[in-house]
């Protein structure tokens, strides 16, 4: 697949969600880019925000495999990965498999399961691969978590360990519609008495597994040039250099926006990155991956004010 023809499809694909979901342009682009650089997204916003709806849309879009997870303070490991259980009639113990075994996995609400639960996920979400009674168990290269968290100001949730963080590509936050774009969602979906899935909406699959694994292949073979290997490198250790920041990103996350930038790229309908695909995903791909100091905490700083501050202190190349 040319790179050209990613980026048709990342236009199909943005149509039919548009069918379904009003606005989240931005968001939808994120997800184009993790799914074409094999990653995961984490999208954060409060409830009735059309996170779910726009998970379920864009796997019906890009034609993989649904599972939905509803995490609860109940949820146990095995909930998520399954388990080998015995059978009576034949004297042996077979695999049930848990949800988890799909191509885009919506973990919905995975701040309100404690960490013990949220673990199972670590394996699957960096090796593609999970382990039961010591079998491995593969997922396949497509496979993609998109997960959904109320924000932490919320009772009756669980912050993600910074490991589990580290393992999302990308985290975004999920605003409020604009007044024009609620408007809109009031007389669609206010309409709709039925169930609120993207059949409702007519949202047509535009690939399969075969196109999305062509793409995926298109976007590593997308050049990048060592000027914009060294900003993408001068961003991450600027991080780590910040004095208001504890912990900066490490090189894992150099390495994970230069994929992204390949992707953004492809999806623009180029075979090269530019510096802006870098800068541009540079804010949802580090937020989740620094920590405040304290004295930065005392001030009232946030993590957003200090990446935005990083990135455009960092000149990018021409």
């Amino acid at each position: 697949m040319k790179v050209n023809e990613v980026q048709s499809l990342g236009n199909e694909i943005r149509a039919e969600i548009a069918k379904a979901v009003v606005g989240q342009d931005s968001t939808v682009e994120l997800m184009l880019v993790a799914l074409f650089a094999g990653g995961h997204i984490l999208l954060e916003g409060p409830p009735g925000t059309a996170k779910t709806l726009l998970a379920h849309s864009f796997a019906q879009a890009v034609g993989l495999d649904f599972g939905r997870i509803q995490f609860t303070p109940d949820l146990m490991p095995a909930d998520i990965i399954g388990a080998n259980l015995f059978n009576f009639q034949t004297s042996s113990f077979s695999l049930t498999r848990g949800p988890i075994f799909t191509e885009l996995l919506l973990a919905d609400e995975i701040n309100r399961t404690p960490p013990k639960t949220q673990a199972a996920l670590l394996e699957a979400m960096q090796e593609r691969q999970v382990t039961i009674d010591g079998e491995s168990h593969q997922l396949g290269d497509r496979f993609m978590v998109v997960a959904t968290q109320n924000p932490i100001e919320q009772q009756g949730v669980y912050p993600l360990p910074e490991a589990q963080l580290d393992r999302f590509l990308f985290k975004q936050t999920v605003d409020y519609p604009s007044a024009e774009e609620e408007r809109k969602i009031i007389a669609s979906h206010g309409a709709k008495k039925e169930a609120m899935e993207p059949s409702t909406w007519d949202v047509q699959r535009k690939a399969d597994a075969k196109t999305i694994s062509a793409a995926m292949d298109s976007v590593k073979g997308v050049k990048l040039v060592d000027e914009v290997i060294d900003y993408i490198s001068a961003l991450i250790r600027a991080t780590r250099e910040n004095p208001e920041l504890e912990s900066g990103a490490s090189p894992r996350a150099g390495a994970m926006l230069a994929g992204a930038a390949r992707a953004r790229a492809a999806i623009d309908g180029r075979d090269f990155v530019i510096p802006d695909d870098a800068k541009m995903l540079a804010a949802p791909l580090l937020r989740h991956r620094v920590i405040l100091s304290p004295a930065a905490e005392i001030n009232g700083r946030k993590v957003e004010e200090i990446v935005s501050g990083i990135i455009e202190a960092i000149e990018a190349p021409r």
